[in-house]
């Protein structure tokens, strides 16, 4: 009996500390300055120029080019643990380059509405395009990058029998069916 509880102790402790885990490496999260957002980066870019910024987003777009993985994303801010926070302040963007050397991010997954926060070194402004407005995005080169898991939203539908029939509760199953966006 007491091993079990001692056993069942520490499975709980270490979940809990598991849980508390950073979604980068400690080491880059403590190095890193967290929550700089682009409109700043814009302002100043001397300051933070070749300087390490964690930094999350919603994919945009997320290109193959010569020098590697592109992705436009909008910014959302992270928390000390590089969870992200929550979107505050619209319609800023950025640009991250995943290197080549480093291998690719395939568009199939590293798709529009997916949510990352990346560990990256701001390297210039680089002008673009959203639609037909010029835009003037922050520009990273990823070091380290956590894809967050899609998130899937469900239906869940009950059969609909009449009041007067009294069938056993096992009947009445739910069904789940994926929302479709």
């Amino acid at each position: 009996m007491k091993t079990l509880f001692k056993s069942s102790f520490l499975i709980l402790i270490f979940f809990l500390l598991a849980s508390c885990a950073p979604v980068l490496r400690q080491e880059i999260m403590d190095s890193a300055l967290k929550n700089i957002p682009p409109s700043e980066i814009k302002q100043n870019p001397e300051l933070y120029s070749g300087k390490l910024i964690v930094i999350g987003g919603i994919i945009a777009d997320t290109k193959m080019t010569p020098d590697g993985s592109l992705i436009e994303a909008m910014y959302i801010p992270v928390d000390n643990r590089g969870y992200l926070v929550g979107i505050d302040t619209p319609h800023q963007r950025y640009l991250a380059l995943f290197p080549k050397e480093s291998g690719i991010l395939d568009p199939l997954i590293f798709k529009r509405g997916r949510e990352i926060t990346f560990a990256g070194e701001f390297i210039k402004l680089k002008e673009g395009k959203i639609d037909d407005l010029e835009y003037t995005y922050p520009y990273f080169k990823i070091i380290e990058l956590y894809l967050w898991p899609e998130q899937r939203d469900y239906i869940i539908y009950y059969e609909p029998y009449p009041y007067w029939w009294d069938y056993p509760r096992w009947w009445y199953r739910p069904y789940y069916f994926p929302r479709r966006r």
